[in-house]
């Protein structure tokens, strides 16, 4: 069970965090969001936490390794992939506008 987890968390929490960020960033740009409360600096702390938590999914992996080598090899491939489009796929909401 536990090579289920160590396979299947990585993207998980990518897919999670992108849906997240992109979900506050669709709120930002709603009626809903304060006028008076800055939207970048929330998002921006999102991001920086999916990535902490990205890193932290690898680091685990790395700290306690699996019985099967394919297991291991592929978790961490897999972890390394979703820390990497953590970064690339949620970059657009630090390097442009917020609401268009």
């Amino acid at each position: 069970m536990i090579e289920i987890l160590r396979l299947s968390v990585p993207l998980t929490v990518w897919i999670t965090g992108f849906s997240a960020v992109y979900a506050v960033l669709g709120l930002t740009c709603s009626r809903h969001w304060p006028p008076d409360f800055e939207a970048r600096p929330v998002l921006i702390a999102l991001w920086v936490a999916v990535i902490a938590l990205q890193a932290l999914c690898l680091a685990a992996i790395l700290r306690a390794p699996s019985s099967s080598s394919f297991v291991q090899a592929t978790s961490i491939i897999l972890a390394a992939t979703a820390l990497v489009a953590a970064i690339w796929s949620m970059l657009p909401v630090i390097a442009t506008s917020s609401c268009l």
